[in-house]
């Protein structure tokens, strides 16, 4: 029992209020760094991006809170980093050895991580020229979805049927936004050879200036859809275009009001909506 008491007294308590105690600050110490430098890079960030030509104040928020993200997770990954170190330091583990055989396996990892750095430098180039951000719906090698996650390395992004996808920056050939500034409602549409064009064009443009006086909906158009031009003349319809723009990713919300309103117009109006027919002659026995 006195040996376990000298123990305690001359090797466990000075090595916790000598030792443990700087550990104790350094987690502190670290805690605290990582909530000042939250703060620091989202005011930075939000004073350093300018605002840009003709984009709403919710993209450039869009913008904003995407490199704060990316930021806030290098920062993250530095602070942890040197906690860490700090502490095996301070446990009486020496540093040394573990950064020089880190420097080593990083020189080992260099020669393989070419599509590693491809990935980065792609990613840099995707956040500095603000080609999409968080909440932006995009198109990416033919896969599209909403961009959920944006790291130096890859971009994740959930499609409509929920799945999720994790393309890395590298493999990205050509991207499509679909809510940048502002989306547009395109249609097109098939009346009736025997309709009167000029009536289907009032038609179709009454319906989109009604939809666009709707206080439901007013606040998600810029300008109401409206007939543009007799875009075909198909086999059994004559197709003719609709466009409109619509605040971003209001798009597929307008559009499906929109038909909606316009094929209940048509049938007041007595205007056909054709769809194709085929007529089958049986030969006699």
């Amino acid at each position: 029992m006195e040996k376990e008491v000298t123990m305690l007294n001359e090797i466990i308590l000075p090595w916790l209020l000598n030792h443990g105690l700087k550990i104790i600050l350094i987690a502190v110490a670290a805690w605290i760094l990582e909530k000042v430098m939250n703060r620091v890079i989202t005011n930075a960030v939000r004073i350093a991006v300018k605002s840009g030509v003709n984009l709403p104040p919710e993209a450039e928020k869009k913008r904003e809170d995407t490199l704060i993200r990316i930021f806030n997770g290098a920062k993250r990954i530095v602070i942890i980093t040197m906690a860490f170190l700090m502490i095996l330091q301070e446990t009486g583990v020496a540093i040394g050895p573990i950064l020089a055989g880190a420097g080593i396996v990083g020189l080992a990892f260099g020669f393989g991580g070419q599509y590693l750095i491809r990935d980065i430098i792609s990613g840099l180039f995707i956040i500095l020229e603000n080609q999409y951000r968080i909440g932006d719906v995009i198109n990416i090698n033919g896969t599209g979805g909403l961009v959920e996650d944006i790291s130096l390395r890859m971009t994740t992004m959930r499609d409509l049927n929920g799945t999720v996808h994790h393309i890395p920056h590298g493999e990205i050939k050509m991207v499509s936004n679909l809510s940048k500034r502002y989306a547009r409602v395109n249609i097109d549409l098939g009346v009736s050879y025997s309709s009167n064009l000029e009536h289907v064009i009032e038609v179709i443009n009454r319906t989109g200036n009604e939809l666009a006086r709707d206080p439901a909906f007013r606040d998600s158009i810029i300008t109401p859809p409206q007939f543009l031009r007799v875009d075909e003349f198909a086999d059994s319809a004559i197709v003719v275009k609709i466009l409109g723009d619509t605040k971003p990713l209001k798009q597929w919300e307008i559009m499906g009001e929109y038909r909606k309103r316009i094929k209940a117009a048509f049938d007041d109006e007595g205007i056909e909506i054709p769809f194709p027919q085929r007529v089958v002659h049986q030969a006699g026995k």
